[in-house]
């Protein structure tokens, strides 16, 4: 018998080690890695190549005559077995990664065109089935059927210096005390913002991560995806 190809969300707050998980589990399973994040963060980059953001300002008039501009798509990438943003064709995955963008990526994500554009890409590249995605609103606005539904967190601390540890892995500097002050701004402007506000899903399974190891995580969101696949055969 072949494995049902079930939708997998995962949500939670920035830096709690979604994508990882995320995109593990997805090889694990064989199913498609949609990484929701990396479109925001590829939208944000976007409006900063147009100079459309001053400050903390963002000219909503060019970007509304810009955003049928904005392509947004993933090319697997054979070296590190796992799809790649790209935006205008262009691999962007190491640029979107940058502070820069982290600094104004929630700016960019409560624009409702941004965001509804967005969703509409993602329904489509979830519409098949056998998807894990993540991001801040899957679970509630993007795929609110998906059979299977996580919340990850971890204390704040902790996914500073876990987001730390990455920016400087790809060979880019911040420090500490930036990255802490970055995702405590995430946090409130994800959960406040008037369009998809960050929120658990009332039916998704949460997982407090800050003092979990990776195999400990993995072997947690393996073992409820096993099961519930089991139970939709």
């Amino acid at each position: 018998m072949s494995q049902t190809r079930i939708n997998i969300a995962l949500d939670g707050h920035s830096s709690a080690g979604k994508s990882t998980m995320a995109k593990t589990l997805a090889k694990e399973l064989n199913f498609v890695y949609i990484d929701s994040g990396a479109m925001y963060r590829a939208a944000t980059l976007f409006c900063m190549r147009e100079r459309l953001i001053e400050g903390n300002e963002l000219d909503m008039t060019r970007l509304r005559s810009a955003i049928d501009r904005m392509y947004i798509g993933f090319k697997y990438n054979a070296s590190t077995e796992t799809s790649d943003v790209h935006l205008g064709g262009l691999n962007v995955e190491k640029e979107i990664r940058s502070m820069s963008v982290a600094k104004k990526v929630s700016l960019v994500a409560a624009v409702p065109e941004v965001r509804h554009k967005l969703v509409i890409l993602q329904q489509r590249m979830a519409s098949p089935g056998g998807v894990v995605m993540d991001g801040r609103d899957i679970g509630t606005v993007v795929l609110p059927k998906a059979a299977l539904k996580f919340f990850i967190t971890a204390d704040l601390e902790i996914r500073a210096k876990r987001r730390l540890m990455e920016i400087e892995a790809d060979g880019m500097e911040a420090t500490y005390q930036e990255v802490l002050a970055n995702i405590q701004e995430r946090d409130r402007l994800d959960s406040s913002r008037a369009v998809a506000p960050l929120r658990q899903a009332e039916d998704s399974i949460v997982l407090d991560n800050s003092n979990l190891t990776v195999e400990e995580q993995f072997d947690f969101l393996l073992s409820h995806a096993r099961r519930v696949i089991a139970e939709s055969q």
